[in-house]
């Protein structure tokens, strides 16, 4: 799978840490090879205002892994890249990715999706189930002996998440977000208000 991540984030041009530790890496191979795949990927492209608005909803796509249609109705019902922002940082399986308990968005998504995750002590299975402030989000206390969690703790003391979101305890496997997402306190990827004037359109 690394190899079609990697591609994605050369093809749009950003680091967007699908991967996280390798994005970060200097063997990541935007660094190695900072050019859009395929034969023709070196040569200079002329883009227009239709294709820069284009490129940079693929972007939040990509990231976030939503569709053109989910994304679409995100804009509608909110008309400021604040609320807009918000809300996808604030979906559960970004929560998940964020606070450490999951390598990239996908694997967030399924760990959610197969009941793995609680919200204040309760399971919850929806991806996009927005965590509010002071939820305090868990790994199920039945799914701890997983294979697949046999190592979070020891990798929770060393990650550091964003501002907004704290580890409340890596043994435990529990986290917390202790205050909104704030767009403006954080350097993103991609360009939310061309996104906006896309879908304005």
């Amino acid at each position: 799978m690394r190899p079609v991540k990697e591609k994605k984030e050369r093809a749009l041009g950003t680091r967007l840490f699908l991967k996280p530790e390798r994005s970060a890496s200097p063997k990541a191979a935007i660094v190695r090879r900072p050019y859009r795949p395929g034969p023709h990927g070196q040569k200079r492209h002329n883009v227009s205002d239709y294709g820069k608005q284009l490129l940079e909803k693929q972007k939040i796509q990509v990231t976030y892994g939503l569709t053109n249609r989910r994304l679409s109705s995100l804009f509608e019902k909110y008309k400021n890249k604040k609320k807009v922002m918000q809300a996808l940082e604030h979906r559960l399986d970004r929560v998940v990715n964020l606070i450490g308990f999951a390598g990239s968005i996908r694997v967030a998504r399924q760990m959610v999706s197969h009941g793995h995750v609680t919200v204040n002590g309760r399971k919850v299975t929806i991806p996009s189930f927005h965590v509010k402030v002071k939820d305090v989000i868990a790994i199920r206390e039945g799914s701890r002996a997983r294979k697949m969690f046999e190592e979070l703790g020891a990798r929770l003391k060393k990650h550091n998440p964003p501002e907004w979101l704290e580890i409340v305890s890596a043994e435990e496997f529990k986290g917390r977000c202790i205050k909104e997402f704030d767009p403006e306190s954080t350097q993103l990827p991609f360009d939310v208000n061309l996104v906006g004037e896309f879908y304005s359109r």
